[in-house]
C-alpha cells in the first residue's frame, strides 16, 4: 500500500485556449492525473480571487488559471 501524498489540484481553464487544449488531448487519448480537477471558466480574467480562496478552503492543495 502506498501512503504517498497527492495533492488536490484545481484548474481554471478558458474555454476557448486551455480547454479547449485539454480537450484535444483527450481525443488524442493523452492522460492527466486523477487528483486534477478541471473547471471550464468563459475567459481566465473571470477568474476571481474569491473562486480562488473558495478552491483552497474547500480542500484544493493548489491551484492552476489557464488562459
Amino acid at each position: 500500500m502506498s501512503d504517498a501524498y497527492e495533492p488536490q489540484v484545481l484548474a481554471f481553464c478558458c474555454k476557448y485556449c486551455a480547454y479547449a487544449a485539454g480537450d484535444l488531448a483527450g481525443s488524442m487519448r493523452l492522460s492527466y492525473p486523477a487528483n486534477v480537477k478541471v473547471v471550464q471558466v468563459p475567459c481566465s480574467g473571470r477568474v476571481d480571487i474569491l473562486h480562488m480562496l473558495k478552491a483552497i478552503e474547500d480542500g484544493a492543495d493548489a491551484l492552476y488559471v489557464a488562459g
